[in-house]
């Protein structure tokens, strides 16, 4: 049987699955939300799983190494965007677009225990709303700013200028029955697919126009990611979790 994957079709993942089409390697498309779930149900191996997520499969299934997306000083890609200034949010109704938890719950915490605002409301984009929450691809489309929308928040920024630590949205985990040769075989890949994409992101010189973006803003994007659990990630998780628990509701 073949190795499958959950494929999530964002930029920050890309190059996990640089190396692993030439080894055979099966990738089945998923929203972030939808990856845990199928990891659950056996309907795939491995996959980058959203952070609040991760406690709740164990232990049937476990991280694989440290890889993980993490943002450093910005996350970019995931973008508050408002009609008034965020201190003026509470009460208002934000538009969400189906959000991974993890995203979503930062912004509950960004919100409420950073600034100090209640009362929010989340509604689908079709419903009357003061902000639009952008994530991801998303996120990137939409980063420059969007009609009737002048306020701009990132999330990454707001948490790293609050604790003085990167954030980790989602870390790869696999199935703990997975044999042990493919778990070999798909860790090793993860670790080409990371160098190997990154060389060829170097030397492109083509724009995404599917992102609106440059290749020196990919490249800026990229840079301002990490790929692998450190110290501070390990804290970064650790702070999470506490203010999570401040929110005083089931959110974790």
């Amino acid at each position: 049987m073949p190795i499958t994957v959950g494929h999530v079709p964002n930029l920050e993942c890309e190059a996990f699955y640089f190396d692993m089409e030439r080894r055979g390697i099966v990738l089945a498309d998923l929203a972030p939300q939808q990856v845990a779930g199928a990891l659950e149900r056996g309907e795939i191996d491995a996959g980058p799983v959203p952070l609040l997520d991760v406690p709740r499969l164990a232990p049937n299934a476990s991280p694989i190494e440290r890889f993980c997306v993490a943002s450093v000083n910005r996350a970019v890609a995931c973008m508050l965007l408002s009609n008034s200034e965020i201190d003026e949010l509470g009460g208002c109704a934000i538009a969400i677009n189906e959000p991974d938890p993890t995203s979503l719950q930062l912004l509950r915490v960004i919100l409420e225990l950073k600034h100090g605002i209640g009362d929010i409301s989340f509604v689908d984009t079709q419903s009357e709303h003061e902000a639009v929450f952008l994530t991801w691809n998303q996120g990137l489309r939409g980063r420059r700013a969007v009609r009737g929308f002048p306020h701009r928040y990132d999330l990454g920024e707001e948490w790293q200028e609050w604790t003085g630590l990167p954030f980790v949205f989602n870390r790869w985990m696999a199935r703990s029955d997975m044999e042990r040769q493919d778990f070999v075989v798909l860790q090793d890949s993860l670790f080409v697919g990371q160098e190997d994409w990154m060389n060829n992101l170097y030397k492109s010189t083509g724009p995404r126009n599917d992102l609106l973006m440059l290749p020196r803003e990919v490249l800026e994007y990229v840079q301002g990611l990490r790929f692998f659990m450190g110290v501070p990630e390990e804290r970064a998780i650790e702070a999470f979790q506490e203010k999570l628990g401040q929110l005083g509701d089931a959110s974790t």
